[in-house]
C-alpha cells in the first residue's frame, strides 16, 4: 500500500482550493493597488514583485495540505483548530485590502500583527492534532514576519 492510496483527494483538493480562492479573490479586490505599491518608497530588502504570486501560492498550498491532515484527523475534535484557522484566513483576506487598496499601512500592520498571534496559535493547535500539519505553517509564518518588516517599513518611509 502506498502513502498516496490513502489520501482523500477530493477533501485535500478543497482543502487546498479554500486559501488559493481566498488570496485570488483578495487579489482582484486590490487589482489597481499593487500598481501603487510599486510607486511607494520600500525598505531595502523588498523582493521584487514576481516573488509575490509565487510565494503565496506555495504558502496557500501548503496551508491547504496541513489543513487537510488535520480535517482528515478527526472532524469533530478539531473546533478550536477551524475557528483559529477561519479568523487567521479572514485576517489573511482583509490585509492585502488595507494595504494595497486602500494605503492604509498603520492599520495593515494591526492586522499583520493581530494575523501573526492567530497564526502563531494556530500552528500550536495544529501541531498537537499533527504535528506535520503544524510543521507545514512555519514558512507562512516566517513570511508573514518578512512582511511585517516590510509593512512596517513602507509605513515608516511612506
Amino acid at each position: 500500500m502506498t502513502v498516496t492510496s490513502n489520501i482523500k483527494w477530493k477533501s485535500l483538493l478543497i482543502n487546498i482550493a479554500i486559501p488559493l480562492a481566498i488570496g485570488g479573490i483578495s487579489s482582484l479586490i486590490v487589482n489597481n493597488g499593487f500598481d501603487n505599491y510599486s510607486a511607494v518608497t520600500k525598505p531595502s530588502l523588498s523582493p521584487p514583485p514576481w516573488i509575490f504570486p509565487v510565494v503565496w501560492t506555495i504558502l496557500y498550498i501548503l496551508m491547504g495540505v496541513s489543513t487537510y491532515l488535520i480535517y482528515e484527523k478527526d472532524k469533530n475534535l478539531n473546533r478550536n483548530a477551524f475557528t483559529i484557522y477561519a479568523v487567521q484566513l479572514a485576517l489573511n483576506f482583509i490585509w492585502p485590502i488595507f494595504f494595497f487598496g486602500f494605503d492604509a499601512y498603520l492599520l495593515s500592520f494591526i492586522i499583520l500583527v493581530l494575523l501573526l498571534v492567530f497564526v502563531v496559535a494556530m500552528i500550536i493547535n495544529f501541531h498537537r492534532e499533527n504535528k506535520l500539519a503544524g510543521l507545514l505553517q512555519i514558512p507562512y509564518l516566517i513570511w508573514l514576519l518578512f512582511a511585517a518588516y516590510l509593512n512596517f517599513s513602507v509605513f515608516l518611509l511612506n
